[in-house]
């Protein structure tokens, strides 16, 4: 997975073990070789997202965001809003992973820029077919 020649580095914050190695199994399996940076909680995913003042500045790379919404430090949601608040990092596409399939929590994700919404446990074919989807986002996305 490519943007405007760079390579996407894959971002995952997950804090269960097992989840996090079938996600990337799924990653791989659907012919995604980028690098994954696995998370294990929101503080220090946003550190690596944001950089240590959080501001966002200096952001010069391509991240798709795999994010977990139960997680032991903060809510995922909390990380969604930080990350698409603020406006160097707002147009890095955002797939939730989540063992909710709550309507509310869905359409909040949705409302705060989240580009797709994935029920755990993962099922692979819906998991492949969002990764494709965010390979054409990727080939249109522009950083600014």
């Amino acid at each position: 997975m490519m943007a405007a020649g760079k390579e996407v580095t894959i971002v995952m914050i997950e804090d269960d073990e097992g989840h996090a190695r079938l996600i990337e199994k799924n990653v791989r399996r659907a012919g995604v070789n980028n690098p994954i940076m696995p998370f294990t909680n929101g503080n220090s995913a946003l550190d690596f997202i944001l950089g240590h003042d959080r501001s966002g500045e200096n952001f010069n790379r391509y991240l798709l965001i795999l994010l977990d919404l139960n997680l032991p430090d903060m809510s995922g949601i909390d990380v969604l809003e930080r990350v698409k608040s603020n406006p160097h990092t707002k147009r890095l596409p955002v797939i939730i992973l989540t063992t909710t399939d709550d309507e509310r929590e869905i359409q909040k994700c949705y409302d705060l820029g989240a580009n797709v919404y994935i029920t755990k446990p993962v099922d692979y074919d819906s998991f492949a077919h969002a990764i494709r989807q965010l390979g054409l986002f990727f080939s249109v996305m522009q950083v600014p």
